[in-house]
């Protein structure tokens, strides 16, 4: 239970910091999912228990930049450069045995060496087509906003033009488990960012990129060979050139447009492998499981105008290959997993969001603590 407790506040959005990931993937269905008697906070002891940051005596990073920046065709040779490639393995369903787990160590494992090192030379082959002939295009866009918490939970993102102005809101979601330690905090995404309350400026960025334009072209030809292999490949790439995408987006905030971390000097393994300062948590994974809070970000930053990147009704992102998140500067801030929460605070997240208990149930349906009518 303790382990259980203490990986779950450690767990990251979209990729999990990989020593993290394997504890967890091991453990979770023989003792996450069947915790019946699992005991809760109510909201208002979780909020009284939330992690807390002195803005006055660590104040936020303010940004050299302010608005919306996009990218209209990014270079994919760069962009390739920050390609974690141990996802890329996984998704052939080649797992070398410790210590040969990570890529290049796969190559060393006796049982799946030999074919990983053939699959990652014609990956090699793929990408180097693919990079030379500009058969993928790379679009994406960010911005970086005046905001505030609000509300214990929620984080307000104003006008840059006029930062009086309200734009809309990001709402949170508190753990409410339990924990086994009584000092550990109750953390949720608000608890990042300085209270309006306080007068402090801060702010919050938000990211989505794609590299899937031209992934449908290039498939449609392998479908024309019936090459089911070269169609999986493609694939495969174009998300792992997405997820470096993001990666070097990030980079690029943390040391230029946000500035806060502009002596940074990560190779890409150590960014995959989260030691940057400040996280990137993206909507519909563990610190913000709800898929919905991508309608705001969509609509701030003008998403599908700028970048062509749209969302399904089930809010899924087209092209595939395409990923978004948040971006929090303060030192402070860090991974967590939201976990199961009580219909009180679902009660209370739909009043704020403005929408039936039953729609947002549907989005929340995962981390829900109860059972549903």
């Amino acid at each position: 239970m303790v382990v259980v407790s203490a990986l779950l506040d450690k767990i990251q959005g979209e990729a999990y910091a990989e020593d993290i990931r394997e504890e967890y993937e091991e453990i979770r269905e023989e003792y996450l999912d069947s915790l019946a008697d699992r005991k809760y906070r109510t909201i208002k002891e979780a909020r009284d228990e939330k992690f807390r940051i002195d803005f006055v005596l660590e104040p936020p990073p303010q940004p050299n930049f302010v608005g919306i920046k996009e990218f209209a065709c990014a270079d994919l040779a760069k962009i390739a450069e920050y390609i974690d490639w141990k996802p890329f393995f996984e998704v052939w369903q080649l797992r070398g045995k410790y210590p040969n787990r990570s890529y290049p160590n796969i190559f060393k494992d006796e049982t799946v060496g030999v074919e990983a090192k053939k699959l990652f030379a014609d990956a090699e082959a793929m990408l180097k087509d693919i990079i030379a002939n500009k058969k993928l295009v790379a679009k994406g866009v960010y911005s970086i906003f005046p905001a505030a918490q609000v509300d214990d939970d929620d984080i307000a993102v104003y006008d840059p033009e006029d930062p009086s102005k309200e734009m809309g809101r990001y709402y949170g979601l508190r753990q409410q488990a339990e924990k086994m330690d009584p000092t550990d905090p109750y953390y949720c995404l608000s608890d990042f960012i300085a209270p309006k309350s306080t007068g402090i400026k801060d702010h919050i960025g938000a990211f989505a990129v794609s590299c899937g334009f031209g992934t449908e072209e290039m498939c449609a030809e392998f479908a024309k060979d019936h090459d089911d292999y070269s169609d999986i490949m493609v694939k495969a790439l174009a998300d792992r050139l997405a997820e470096a995408y993001a990666e070097l987006i990030h980079e690029e905030v943390r040391k230029d447009a946000w500035g806060y971390a502009k002596d940074e000097a990560l190779t890409a393994t150590q960014m995959h492998q989260l030691k940057y300062n400040g996280i990137r948590p993206a909507p519909g994974y563990p610190s913000q499981p709800d898929h919905d809070e991508k309608v705001f970000m969509w609509k701030s930053m003008d998403v599908k105008a700028k970048t062509g990147i749209d969302l399904t009704e089930s809010l899924a992102m087209l092209p595939a290959a395409s990923v978004s998140g948040l971006m929090f500067a303060h030192p402070k801030s860090q991974y967590f997993a939201v976990g199961k929460i009580t219909k009180e605070q679902v009660i209370s997240y739909a009043e704020r969001k403005s929408v039936e208990v039953t729609r947002a149930e549907t989005w929340l349906g995962p981390i829900l603590g109860y059972e549903t009518e």
